[in-house]
């Protein structure tokens, strides 16, 4: 994967209707395998071989930030076999992964808990941020054993234990205790396999966001259809609740 595109800036001022930050809820790898006659890992396999066309695409792009919604505090309820193997593909992919995404200037960041992962993977995971948390280009959000509420119930307590005063919680309290405070809300979340729904995902963050939704499988997503969902952004006013400018 290479990610050496003209900066950030560059390509915003040529294309400024770009999203900042894109999110993505990778759904379908179960039934594309399936379809298939394969096994569900098969289909997850099949989904991480796919993430670095993707941010290829976004970046070159303009995007800043992307996240990838790709464990949910639901799926601990998925077959015990599946969990394991999500787990270790996981393990598998950040060591496959982290040299090119580092050399690649990318920047991980994960939000969600770490105390239910294996070591392994809670470790892994933390290398990954501390080892690219220099870099300056793409930061890749990767939402693992993540959940929406557990979020905010986290950011509640967090202004609580603090002695703060109901009267000074704010909006603005409230996200900057959330997992990534720095990182924007997303400004487009897609999500694949013709599900019509957000799944406990960045339901704070996604109060504005624009949706996308596609019938095509994660692990058929590629830079065209990529393409697409961004031209579909480009097409849309974002009012943030105003009435639309007289024309």
């Amino acid at each position: 994967m290479t990610l050496q595109a003209p900066s950030q800036n560059a390509v915003r001022a040529a294309d400024p209707a770009a999203p900042r930050h894109v999110a993505i809820i990778m759904d379908g790898n179960g039934r594309w395998a399936n379809e298939r006659g394969m096994p569900r890992l098969s289909g997850h396999k099949a989904g991480t071989g796919n993430f670095h066309r993707v941010l290829r695409t976004f970046h070159e792009r303009g995007v800043d930030f992307v996240t990838l919604y790709a464990f949910s505090t639901e799926n601990w309820s998925r077959p015990p076999a599946e969990v394991s193997g999500l787990l270790s593909l996981l393990t598998a992919v950040i060591a496959s992964s982290m040299d090119e995404l580092h050399e690649n200037n990318v920047r991980i960041r994960h939000l969600g808990e770490l105390r239910h992962l294996p070591d392994d993977l809670a470790e892994a995971i933390r290398g990954a941020v501390a080892r690219t948390g220099g870099n300056s280009g793409l930061e890749l959000c990767v939402a693992f054993d993540y959940g929406g509420r557990a979020e905010i119930v986290r950011a509640v307590r967090r202004i609580v234990a603090a002695g703060t005063a109901p009267e000074q919680v704010t909006e603005e309290l409230i996200s900057a205790n959330l997992y990534l405070p720095d990182v924007p809300d997303p400004d487009l979340i897609i999500r694949t396999a013709g599900e019509q729904r957000l799944s406990n995902f960045l339901i704070w963050q996604a109060a504005y966001s624009e949706y996308y939704h596609t019938p095509v499988y994660w692990p058929d997503f590629d830079a065209e259809e990529a393409e697409r969902a961004l031209a579909e952004y480009k097409r849309r006013r974002r009012r943030f609740g105003a009435l639309p400018e007289e024309g």
